[in-house]
């Protein structure tokens, strides 16, 4: 048995499919993973995604040691603003990809990706040692994302007092040191990549989907009474299959699957999130990528879009003619498209058409700039 989110008994009272993920017993599906996902797509989904790690950095020197520690640069922040980076080694490599919330000029959170908990924290916690930062994990928050064209009035129905049936729907009704209210109009007027918190429960406007949406991150002990409580009003819940299947089709990273320590940003699609000025800003891992982007990159990560039937799935072979040979990363059919779509890594001289072995098979592939899917609509 592994470790289980506040959510857990919740999951087995839908039926959900269990499996192991990172070390937590998770829902994989509740009955049709495809379904699922057409259910984010075109309405509103929520996943349990209290599993990632919640890391709040407070302390007067840390906005001087975030500049050290990640790409991209957190000055460009305004006050509850997010911003999406990776955290380097100094080779260059990715150690997590996360996201970064400017809360005060004492005060960013952080959530990192579940299965890179402890390495991370370690990192984190010996690179701090050098700045006046303290280092707290959250583990008392349990995180719920609400995604899809209708999620966002889904989460103001449930913050406005009570669900489909007139019940009281946060703990105990009203939030504690604030209304239910007062969040939601803070909520309401969120734009994309920002965050307001009250009274114990934090939402940003961000997601891993491509749908709009939020990420609600609450007491772990009020965590069941919000997730039925979005029941009532119509959210669906969505596992961590479909979570899969809608970040390829947004064109999405996935840590472990198509970056590593192994793997720089400039490798994987993510160079947009390196601050390369201020010049003068050394974070860890700058010179190494410095160095790489003078010489050019010997491979890049596309996408792809399957020719005729067949599945493209992680580790098949792709032939570019004349060139050489890659690999891809991560590969599934695409619900939305109803095609097979992946991300690959292949030498920087790719061009437009590429071949998949599947089986011994060579199968050809059209290459694309990601994402495919982007607020259900084809971008392919």
């Amino acid at each position: 048995m592994g470790h289980q989110t506040p959510l857990y008994n919740e999951h087995l009272a839908l039926h959900a499919k269990i499996v192991d993920f990172a070390g937590w017993d998770m829902p994989i599906h509740y009955g049709s993973q495809v379904e699922e996902h057409h259910q984010v797509r075109r309405d509103a989904g929520m996943f349990d995604v209290s599993h990632m790690t919640i890391v709040d950095l407070r302390g007067l020197q840390v906005r001087a040691f975030l500049q050290h520690l990640i790409a991209n640069n957190v000055d460009k922040l305004k006050q509850h603003q997010a911003l999406y980076t990776c955290m380097l080694n100094a080779e260059g490599g990715v150690i997590d990809d996360l996201i970064v919330y400017f809360m005060d000029e004492e005060w960013f959170r952080m959530v990192v990706n579940a299965a890179t908990r402890e390495k991370d924290m370690a990192w984190i916690n010996t690179q701090a040692a050098a700045f006046s930062v303290t280092v707290t994990e959250r583990p008392e928050l349990a995180m719920i994302a609400v995604q899809g064209p209708h999620a966002r009035e889904r989460v103001y129905e449930v913050l406005a007092g009570s669900d489909a049936h007139g019940r009281a729907n946060v703990a105990g009704g009203r939030t504690p040191g604030a209304t239910n209210d007062s969040l939601r109009e803070q909520a309401a007027q969120l734009k994309p990549f920002y965050a307001a918190h009250a009274g114990g429960i934090f939402i940003g406007r961000t997601g891993y989907t491509g749908e709009d949406g939020f990420e609600i991150l609450l007491p772990g002990k009020d965590a069941a009474a919000m997730w039925r409580a979005l029941l009532g009003q119509g959210v669906k819940p969505i596992g961590l299959g479909a979570r899969d299947t809608l970040r390829l089709e947004a064109g999405m990273n996935l840590y472990g699957t198509d970056m590593d320590e192994t793997i720089s940003p400039l490798e994987c699609g993510l160079e947009w999130t390196v601050a390369w000025e201020p010049a003068a800003r050394k974070f860890i891992g700058r010179d190494a990528l410095e160095k790489q982007k003078a010489q050019g990159v010997a491979r890049k990560l596309v996408g792809l879009v399957l020719e005729d039937k067949g599945v493209l799935r992680n580790h098949q072979k792709v032939i570019v003619e004349g060139i050489g040979a890659g690999e891809i990363t991560s590969g599934s059919f695409a619900p939305t498209l109803g095609k097979a779509i992946a991300l690959a890594r292949v030498p920087a001289a790719t061009g437009a058409h590429v071949a998949v072995d599947i089986r011994g098979t060579l199968h050809p592939a059209r290459v694309v700039k990601p994402p495919f899917v982007r607020n259900n609509k084809s971008l392919i």
